[in-house]
């Protein structure tokens, strides 16, 4: 989104705010999403603002703006800190640079599983990372998950980082993940998730690297057949809402919205379980190449990463925790 869009939809939404605030039974909290309608995400916020409106009578209602209709991630990260929006479902990634917390949950490798994720995520450390978004005006909610992440390319079968030299590989606009795609020999280029499919299309980047429902939903998969299954992140999505937003509701309703967005979770797991299933399915039978690949050297090639941020003693403290938790 350019600047001045941005600042287009800022201002109308601020305006949208001043106008009709939320809390009220004529205002519904406006959550934003970059994914389409019909994606885990946006069906578990769908969820959950059925659940608020049976709870409270109607008092708390969600309306909701998927497929990117109020901007990027970023854009929705600081509409919603200035109560422009009231919720948005971002990926992790775009939170590593305000939230330096935040980067444990996205460094390379750190996870040997999807359960080692959740058990992390869903137990002390995960709650600790919920809580260092209030100090910028917002609120973390929960946790979604958004992994494994795999890399794929426009061009040829990529089973070891030196098959990545020279490649122009799309990043999420995050340190830790630029760093992680240098480390691996790929030359990372940051670009907005909605900007991916015409880039690949017109060979701007060679690639790029997320999850299998997101490849497949974005149709990404067809311009990029090459999928190359490095699982090299189990980054998750963070739900968030504005600290206002939430602060002038009634103070149930403050604890409903809490308490059912950590019931959404498991909701949400179990719809992107099937999506996953089936967004892989549809892709390979659409044509796509999945190899296995090197997994020990893209994990040793991007040790470097995990030299260069866990120098903090408090981000080694919590790799230390993560790396113990069963």
């Amino acid at each position: 989104m350019s600047l001045s869009r941005r600042a287009f939809t800022l201002a109308g939404l601020a305006g949208l705010a001043a106008c009709s605030r939320p809390g009220t039974e004529d205002a519904p909290l406006k959550a934003a999403d970059v994914h389409p309608s019909d994606y885990p995400t946006v069906t578990a916020v769908g969820w959950i603002g059925a659940e608020l409106n049976r709870l409270t009578d109607g008092r708390v209602r969600i309306a909701q703006y998927p497929s990117g209709q109020l901007g990027s991630e970023d854009d929705s990260i600081g509409l919603t800190r200035f109560e422009a929006i009231d919720i948005c479902r971002v990926s992790v990634a775009a939170l590593n640079n305000a939230f330096p917390e935040t980067i444990l949950l996205s460094l390379p490798y750190v996870y040997r599983s999807t359960d080692h994720m959740r058990g992390v995520i869903d137990g002390p450390i995960g709650h600790e990372l919920l809580n260092v978004f209030e100090g910028r005006g917002l609120v973390g909610l929960a946790y979604y998950d958004a992994a494994p992440r795999n890399l794929y390319n426009v061009r040829a079968p990529v089973t070891e980082p030196g098959q990545l030299r020279g490649l122009k590989i799309r990043a999420p606009q995050s340190d830790v993940f630029l760093d992680t795609l240098r480390a691996m020999g790929a030359n990372p280029t940051p670009l907005s998730f909605g900007a991916v499919f015409s880039s690949l299309q017109t060979h701007l980047i060679d690639g790029a690297e997320n999850n299998w429902p997101s490849y497949q939903s974005s149709r990404q998969f067809e311009v990029a057949p090459y999928l190359s299954i490095t699982e090299h992140s189990y980054l998750p999505d963070a739900l968030l809402m504005s600290r206002a937003s939430l602060d002038r509701l009634r103070p149930r309703d403050r604890e409903l919205v809490r308490e059912v967005a950590q019931r959404s979770v498991p909701i949400m797991r179990a719809a992107w379980e099937t999506r996953q299933a089936e967004a892989r399915q549809a892709v390979l039978a659409a044509g796509t190449q999945a190899v296995e690949v090197d997994r020990e050297a893209f994990a040793t090639a991007t040790r470097s990463v995990l030299g260069k941020y866990l120098q903090s003693p408090g981000l080694r403290a919590l790799y230390d925790r993560i790396s113990a938790t069963a």
